[in-house]
């Protein structure tokens, strides 16, 4: 961004993008606490698969900048 005082390698967000890359981060703190949860209350393992695979899911959509 020449001319400018925001650094070359800077990232620019909107904030309609950062607004809903903040939400992504939410989901995937929100689903990580019920794997947390559900390993405390003695969730059966395949509950437990369930959960982690949609926390993978939710992590992976939340690193991706759209």
């Amino acid at each position: 961004m020449k001319g400018t005082s925001i650094p070359e390698d800077a990232v620019v967000l909107s904030a309609d993008e950062a607004s809903a890359l903040v939400d992504r981060m939410f989901e995937v703190r929100c689903a990580a606490e019920d794997v947390a949860t559900a390993v405390n209350e003695g969730a059966e393992s395949n509950e437990l698969a369930l959960m982690c695979a949609d926390l993978v899911t939710r992590a992976k959509d939340a690193e991706r900048l759209r």
